[in-house]
């Protein structure tokens, strides 16, 4: 297996790594992957990580419910009640911060499909891209539209969409460079590129510390903060319109977090407790919501 070892920091490109946090991969192959911080503009990269071909062993498990569906288990089951109650506010939060009701969506790690099926359902043009072949298929299968293999994001040009999604896609993707320059070649130029990311300034990541579910190495390549993203899409050419929290994330994360602490039989109510605490904080400050979305503009 190749890994990947940085030298400079893709936000700033400072050189100043060092050790972070010493992090483990609870829910899939339990192995130990270290996390570094830039001690320029503090963003944080799992360090020593599987390169492109040879990540996909460590997404193979029903405990990852974007590919596997599964709805085994509380955990899973609280994620499908959210993911149906957010489908619809997603689509909204769309159309309302473009002012395009209908329009090209292109939706990056689109999984099972069910956020482009959302907007398809509201008369959108929608595609997807996906990594993993079979679930390229599904997708594809159940909702009859294209799903597209990552490499089609280079071979686009000038696609114009008027919506390019990521919905916690940002933090996997190896080549950042590559594609934040696809997202600038082929959005419309009133378009709105949406990508949500995971906080680590978030109470919930500050409490559950090593512990915290959205570390989730090495599936997460890239550990962002509001000071950090906003930065790296600057850089890129991208201008913030706006940012809006993702209240649901602080529950499903913290009781996640639990268990991997290890408190299996009070994970539910425990989790509840600590996302209560975040929701509470962040409804003054989107800055310290346990996920942001970040709506973008050329």
């Amino acid at each position: 297996m190749s890994r990947i070892n940085h030298k400079e920091c893709p936000v700033c490109g400072s050189t100043r790594l060092h050790e972070f946090l010493k992090n483990y991969d609870y829910s899939i192959s339990k192995e130990d992957f270290d996390l570094y911080k830039c001690g320029d503009c503090g963003f944080v990269l799992t360090q020593d990580v599987p390169d492109a071909q040879s990540i996909g062993r460590y997404y193979k498990s029903d405990v990852y419910i974007s590919h596997s569906d599964t709805n085994k288990g509380f955990t899973a089951k609280l994620y499908h009640i959210v993911r149906a109650v957010m489908l619809a506010k997603k689509a909204k939060m769309v159309e309302s911060i473009g002012e395009k009701r209908k329009g090209k969506l292109l939706d990056i790690g689109t999984g099972l499909g069910y956020f482009p099926d959302m907007m398809k359902s509201r008369g959108w043009h929608v595609e997807g891209i996906e990594q993993d072949a079979e679930t390229r298929k599904r997708a594809e299968s159940s909702f009859g539209f294209p799903v597209y293999a990552p490499e089609h994001i280079y071979e686009m040009q000038d696609a114009a969409y008027d919506v390019i999604s990521l919905w916690h896609v940002l933090e996997h993707v190896h080549d950042l460079e590559g594609y934040m320059k696809a997202f600038a070649r082929n959005l419309a130029d009133d378009g709105v590129l949406v990508v949500a990311l995971p906080n680590f300034d978030s109470p919930d990541a500050a409490y559950y510390g090593r512990f915290w579910a959205a570390w989730d190495v090495p599936r997460h390549l890239w550990h962002w903060n509001p000071a950090t993203f906003e930065k790296f899409a600057a850089k890129h050419g991208f201008t913030l319109m706006e940012k809006r929290p993702m209240p649901m994330d602080g529950f499903y994360v913290s009781m996640l977090s639990e268990k991997y602490k290890g408190n299996e039989k009070f994970s539910a109510l425990a989790g509840f407790w600590r996302g209560l605490i975040t929701w509470l904080k962040m409804l003054n400050n989107t800055d310290l919501s346990s996920s942001v979305i970040y709506f973008l503009k050329k």
